[in-house]
Parts: structure tokens; C-alpha cells; sequence
């Protein structure tokens, strides 16, 4: 099964704590993706991002993580895809100029080394055209 698109943590934290920040068409998009049965997917650093906002006191959940990430993870909801070999040849591949955040790198190599568009509002990213946006 191959997802349509690669959600950055933030994307993926808005959509599913249903934040004003992620619009609409958005929205409706990737409630459409879920209901094809081509649920969108994350970069397994995605869920690290998420424990280091909970631990941090930064990211509330309405329940304790260890009940709301299998939630947020489950395979109708997402696709989480691993730090394997391809995404980190994808990341060796990355211009030195982009981005120094780790985090980012993954999942900007991970949306490479599948193929897939990336949907992020991070300017850095977006500004640098090193991943195909959707």
C-alpha cells in the first residue's frame, strides 16, 4: 500500500487535534486520503518529535501518550515509515546548505527516499525546494 503523502509533525499534530492552524482543504484532503484506504504518512522521527513535546510540557493530550500515540499511529489513520538505510542515503543526499535541524532532515529524506510529496507550513523547508510538496 503506498501512501499519497508524507505529513511533517506539526501537519500531523494539527490534523489529528483537529487545529484551526491546518485549513480546511486540507482537511478535507487527508480525510479523503483515510477514506480511500491511502492513509498519509508519517517518518517514524515524527513520533519522537511528539514524546519530546509531551515530556517538555509543550503538546497537552486529552490522555497520557502511551495511550494516545497507538491511537494516532494506528494503520487507518497513518502510515508510519521507518529510519531505514533509504532514508538515511536520502539524508547523505541533502545540499549541507539545508536545514540543520536532524529532525527535519529525516523527514525531508524520508518523503524522498518514497517518493512522496510533503505537506509542511515550515518555511525553511518550503523555501529550500528540496522536497516535492503537496
Amino acid at each position: 500500500m503506498t501512501s499519497s503523502v508524507l505529513l511533517d509533525t506539526h501537519i500531523w499534530l494539527w490534523w489529528l487535534l483537529g487545529q484551526d492552524e491546518l485549513g480546511p482543504k486540507d482537511r478535507q484532503r487527508l480525510h479523503a486520503l483515510v477514506a480511500a484506504g491511502t492513509p498519509p504518512s508519517v517518518s517514524a522521527i515524527s513520533l519522537w518529535e511528539v514524546q519530546m513535546l509531551v515530556s517538555k510540557g509543550r503538546l497537552p493530550l486529552s490522555m497520557p501518550l502511551n495511550r494516545w500515540l497507538p491511537l494516532a499511529t494506528s494503520p487507518e489513520t497513518v502510515r508510519v515509515l521507518p529510519l531505514d538505510a533509504d532514508v538515511v542515503l536520502a539524508v547523505n543526499e541533502l545540499p549541507e546548505s539545508f536545514h540543520g535541524d536532524p529532525a527535519d532532515r529525516i523527514i525531508v529524506a524520508t518523503a524522498r527516499a518514497h517518493g512522496l510529496p510533503l505537506l509542511t507550513r515550515d518555511m525553511n523547508i518550503r523555501r529550500s525546494r528540496v522536497a516535492r510538496l503537496w
